[in-house]
């Protein structure tokens, strides 16, 4: 099963059909929506992406600028709304991107995939930093989720949240097993692993 192809794919811009989707809003009631909201951490936020995306959006058919306001002196605000064709398409994406798995492709990954082009206690030794990264992050995630809980917070609004934790903390398990199986044995490969980059040292020295 795979995912309808659609013109517009960044989900800022599905983020800003749900904002709209709960009220009326302007650009700059959006962006401090999200940044209220935590979701930059989910989604990545930048002014001018926004205005693109808006754009693209009217263009579209899926929002319509509604009126413009001015506050004294300050510069002209749009207030955009929802459009019926935006409704049916931000119900379609969202059917979309929670049911069917993609592939994605994170830098770790790709990193992984080319590990031995790093000697083995060298590539061990990084990906012990990587530890230490993972570990302060999961301490602030869990921190963020306890404050929300103190504050009455439902859950239902902080679950990115705790599916980053969740991927944060198996990634952590993994690392840390993987840097004791590179300096056990290198995977089944550390005789030959150390013996390649032996090979290519007098190579480095004649650079």
């Amino acid at each position: 099963m795979t995912q309808a192809k659609r013109k517009l794919s960044n989900p800022l811009a599905l983020a800003v059909l749900v904002l709209l989707y709960e009220r009326p809003m302007h650009p700059y009631e959006m962006a401090a929506t999200l940044r209220e909201r935590h979701k930059e951490d989910s989604i990545k936020l930048r002014y001018g992406s926004l205005y693109t995306v808006i754009a693209l959006l009217v263009k579209a058919g899926s929002i319509v600028a509604r009126h413009t306001t001015r506050e004294g002196h300050r510069p002209e605000k749009t207030i955009y709304n929802l459009t019926t064709t935006g409704e049916t398409e931000l119900r379609h994406w969202m059917r979309d991107i929670l049911s069917t798995p993609i592939k994605e492709f994170p830098q770790f990954e790709a990193g992984l995939s080319l590990l031995p082009a790093l000697p083995p206690q060298e590539a061990a030794d990084v990906l012990a930093t990587r530890v230490a990264c993972l570990k302060h992050d999961i301490e602030q995630l869990k921190q963020g989720l306890q404050a929300a809980q103190a504050q009455g917070l439902p859950a239902l609004f902080t679950i990115e949240s705790e599916y980053r934790l969740t991927q944060l903390e198996a990634e952590y398990t993994y690392v840390e097993h993987l840097i004791e199986r590179i300096r056990q044995d290198g995977c089944g490969y550390l005789q030959k692993w150390q013996q390649w980059h032996a090979e290519k040292a007098p190579h480095k020295k004649s650079q």
